[in-house]
């Protein structure tokens, strides 16, 4: 156990809801957001994995974590949507995760791409976490290294330590699933 008095973590910067949290869907359990309806979502595969823990770096167990994003087309299966973009009837956009024991957790999805939200406004290509222990609840937005709309995006500008919700994907390796890239996110909350 570590000395909580003497935290050695920052918290993982909060960031918005946005206006396309997913109200009323269901999220997909278990972490596979790649397969829904019967068949298998279009776009890079990611597979995205890493830890939830509090400031002093214990590990936060049965942590729900809620994730949603846009698609591999940039939209959202939202009514608020009105990105022209293709729906993929294929891929959840939504899940519910716990942590283990150790605060990890794991899921399958698709890698975003950037989208407008206005004329001539474009967000980075993002995917939206809500983590909520027995204590906090926190949101964040975790984004991709390499995005040309992250120096002007204002809601990452607005975070302190803007490189705690950057990650860089790399090749997953596997036979299985070839193409597939692979990132961790590593969440700090207070408690």
């Amino acid at each position: 156990m570590s000395d909580r008095s003497n935290p050695v973590l920052a918290r993982t910067p909060p960031q918005i809801l946005g206006p396309f949290y997913p109200i009323a869907r269901t999220p997909e359990l278990g972490g596979d957001l790649t397969r829904h309806g019967g068949g298998k979502a279009s776009g890079t595969v990611l597979y995205l994995s890493g830890r939830v823990t509090t400031v002093a770096g214990d590990p936060v167990p049965d942590a729900q974590i809620e994730i949603w994003q846009a698609n591999a087309n940039g939209r959202y299966d939202h009514p608020g949507d009105e990105n022209p973009a293709p729906l993929d009837p294929h891929f959840a956009g939504y899940g519910l995760l716990r942590t283990d024991a150790d605060g990890r957790y794991a899921a399958k999805t698709i890698r975003p791409i950037a989208y407008p939200v206005a004329p001539g406004v474009i967000r980075p290509a993002h995917i939206h976490f809500m983590v909520t222990s027995r204590t906090e609840r926190l949101v964040t937005q975790m984004y991709f290294s390499g995005d040309a709309y992250n120096a002007i995006d204002p809601f990452l500008a607005s975070a302190r330590r803007k490189d705690a919700l950057i990650v860089t994907p790399f090749p997953a390796g596997r036979a299985d699933d070839p193409g597939a890239e692979m990132a961790e996110f590593n969440i700090v909350i207070g408690a």
